[in-house]
């Protein structure tokens, strides 16, 4: 019998040996705990019927997430701006994948979503636990698209958990210039007044080259070039900033916000608030997302709700 019940682990195990045109067809797998004799069973004349089915040449081997993985690392993740990081990550969810089938990968993903803990054993972020799903199943979907690990999408019922972490806190350029005045530290101020004007991230006013009336990222987070127009107010410090360790401005900015009691304020709030001065202006979505970067306009519209006097007017023009 294919079926039988190892009394150690206190579970059934499915042991499938068979000879199929000549060959010897080994198969083990042991089963849930949980599972009933009838259950055993059922898998049985199913995993049976798929090995015979496998071995007479019907049906193509099913390929495991394992091999997707391995095969996405070697071939994909090279290539990519955050390729080490990817690496990263699916190795600390292999715990989930291991030994699952690609057909498996909903199960998987969604049992990741339920269990995954930090190192503490405080329950995971949900962006962290979003990113890391995606991870697996860009690596599964890739082994599907070029090498034909399965018949089918393997993410296609993959559901990815709503993140809802968009940050509301915004400053004017009153509040903005009273935290750059609290910091002894030259450059952090300089550069607080740089992400104001300009929208960019503390990583890209660090390696923002000045040439002309642009500064010139030619590597951003989304891979493509960009040229970020200088604000008069702030031509002299792109003249004369001079970068230093990034660890050091956030150290200096925490200090010069908790100064000015705004704790909750980060660096990148500063980023944001250049969008919200835009739409003051009366400047349209479209131009902000190009001046900030965004590949995507669905990374502007978090900025819509900030729009109310340009919808107000629009309305009002009615008639």
């Amino acid at each position: 019998m294919s079926i039988y019940k190892d009394k150690e682990r206190g579970c059934y195990v499915f042991e499938f040996s068979r000879r199929i045109n000549g060959e010897r067809v080994r198969a083990t797998k042991a089963l849930p705990k949980t599972w009933t004799r009838a259950q055993a069973d059922a898998y049985d004349r199913q995993e049976s019927s798929r090995l015979y089915a496998t071995a007479a040449g019907v049906e193509k081997p099913e390929r495991s997430i394992e091999d997707a993985v391995a095969c996405y690392l070697t071939e994909r993740a090279p290539k990519l701006k955050q390729g080490a990081n990817v690496a990263r990550e699916l190795a600390l969810i292999y715990w989930v994948y291991q030994g699952r089938n690609l057909s498996e990968l909903p199960a998987v993903c969604r049992e990741y979503a339920q269990k995954a803990v930090t190192e503490k054993g405080k329950p995971l972020k949900p962006a962290s636990i979003r990113n890391r799903i995606r991870y697996l199943t860009a690596a599964c979907r890739y082994a599907w698209k070029h090498h034909d690990y399965c018949e089918h999408d393997p993410g296609e019922k993959v559901v990815v958990p709503e993140v809802k972490n968009e940050r509301q806190h915004y400053v004017d350029r009153k509040t903005m210039l009273q935290i750059a005045r609290l910091t002894r530290h030259r450059i952090t101020r300089m550069a607080i007044r740089m992400a104001f004007y300009s929208g960019m991230r503390l990583s890209e006013i660090l390696r923002a080259v000045p040439l002309g009336q642009a500064w010139i990222l030619t590597d951003t987070k989304n891979g493509e070039p960009r040229h970020v127009p200088i604000h008069p107010k702030v031509a002299v410090c792109a003249r004369r900033f001079r970068p230093c360790p990034k660890v050091t401005i956030q150290q200096n900015w925490c200090k010069a916000r908790d100064a000015a009691g705004l704790p909750m304020l980060h660096f990148h709030d500063l980023r944001h608030s250049t969008a919200s001065a835009m739409l003051k202006a009366g400047v349209d979505l479209y131009t902000i997302g190009k001046v900030l970067g965004h590949k995507d306009s669905r990374s502007t519209q978090r900025y819509s709700h900030l729009s109310i006097e340009a919808a107000t007017s629009a309305v009002r023009r009615i008639g």
